[in-house]
């Protein structure tokens, strides 16, 4: 568990926030996350984050929960496993999902996350993370459909200080870049991720500032409330108490030929809350398309759901997280032991916001989708410029048809294709 080091340790009053002053720290996170894309749009070399951008950031309160962010991930559960002491200035890096509770969940993607201090004390957390158009491994672009295990997908960097105090670990970074095939694109792809969160904490540094730290921090506590009491009321409305939904997709294969998988989701209320359960999918993979999915991820992908549709201005956050349980089996798809590969897990990630829209769908149409986003393809190909200036150098490029899953091309198809589905 990490150590936070502060030199201020006072605890922070609650006091009253007025309604133009909430109304102003909302907006101000809001458009601080916003601005955090830009950062990184304008910094990145590769296509995959500069023209697809493929990367979620997230700003949290001093606890590390979530205030706004787009895709999520999970802070507490980060910090949980980092053995080590965080002070102001320092910068984390890591891409090993199976060393930070599967805050992020394949070693493509590279998360970073930065304390945020003001006047001694952290006031909040700043993290990013982008996918990296190749992290090494056996085939270009770092996915392989036919990996058994996450070494054979490149390299998976631990939980460590990228910067201590605000310098540079030149050594270790020239060795995370000695393993990939384009040290260009991940270094600057990297540098604007970093950017991008210390962007995020000047502005929540410029509100403590303006607004006081108590105040802030009071705001972000109502901001949380109005969530959860958001979700209280609408888990009464939509869900009888006692009952219990289900709904169950499938993956084909695993890219080795077994399958199909089966994926079940079922949610029952009992009182105010209401528990997830994955139990009755399939056991985890012998190939890539596990998906390592973090308990506070699949209470943010239900929150999508539920609360923007009711409300699609409101700016969700953590706050509705204790009124939804979630019980995801050992060994399972969801859930793979160590070391199994994970690259191919965007398959799974759709078929969640499948399995959502069907298990919801039930009981409100305006919760039904149409399994729309897990059956896109994508091709990610690389080569080199045989002539001109550039001749020798290497150029690679990403193909979507629309924002789904990824897939290694290099001689060998698409991870998974879609079949049909029961419920």
């Amino acid at each position: 568990m990490a150590t936070l080091i502060q030199t201020a340790t006072e605890p922070l009053r609650t006091v009253d926030v007025d309604v133009v002053t909430l109304d102003l720290v909302e907006n101000a996170l809001r458009n601080a996350r916003y601005e955090m894309d830009e950062v990184l749009f304008r910094t990145a070399l590769s296509p995959g984050i500069r023209e697809q951008h493929d990367e979620f950031p997230l700003i949290a309160n001093p606890d590390g929960k979530m205030m706004v962010g787009q895709f999520g991930l999970s802070i507490p559960d980060f910090l949980d496993n980092f053995d080590g002491t965080i002070e102001e200035g320092d910068v984390l890096l890591t891409s090993d999902p199976y060393s930070c509770g599967a805050a992020i969940s394949h070693a493509n993607d590279w998360l970073v996350v930065m304390p945020i201090f003001f006047e001694g004390r952290i006031v909040g957390w700043s993290a990013m993370f982008g996918h990296m158009s190749d992290v090494g491994g056996k085939t270009p672009a770092s996915m392989p459909t036919d990996a058994r295990t996450i070494f054979e997908e490149g390299v998976v960097i631990p939980p460590f200080r990228l910067y201590k105090k605000g310098v540079l670990d030149d050594d270790a970074l020239r060795i995370i870049l000695n393993q990939v095939r384009k040290p260009d694109w991940n270094r600057a792809d990297l540098n604007g991720i970093v950017a991008a969160c210390r962007t995020a904490a000047r502005r929540v540094q410029e509100m403590c500032a303006r607004f006081g730290v108590d105040t802030y921090n009071s705001a972000l506590d109502l901001l949380l409330d109005r969530n959860y009491r958001a979700m209280k009321t609408l888990l009464e409305m939509v869900f009888k108490d006692g009952e219990t939904l289900s709904f169950t997709d499938y993956i084909c294969d695993d890219g080795l030929g077994y399958g199909p998988y089966e994926l079940k989701l079922s949610l029952t209320r009992t009182g105010e809350k209401v528990l997830l359960d994955f139990t009755g999918s399939s056991p985890q993979a012998q190939g890539p398309i596990n998906y390592y999915i973090n308990e506070n991820l699949v209470r943010m992908f239900f929150g999508i759901y539920m609360i923007t549709v009711a409300d699609p201005q409101i700016l969700w956050n953590d706050g509705f997280y204790p009124l939804v349980d979630v019980e995801i089996p050992d060994d399972s798809f969801w859930k793979p032991r160590y070391p199994a590969a994970l690259n191919a897990r965007n398959h799974g990630i759709g078929r969640v916001f499948d399995l959502f829209g069907g298990l919801l769908g039930q009981t409100n149409p305006d919760l039904l989708n149409a399994a729309g986003f897990s059956s896109s393809p994508h091709f990610m190909y690389s080569g080199n410029y045989g002539e001109g200036p550039r001749k020798g150098s290497g150029s690679s490029s990403t193909r979507s048809a629309s924002a789904g899953s990824r897939a290694a091309r290099s001689g060998t198809a698409p991870t998974a294709t879609r079949c049909g589905r029961r419920s």
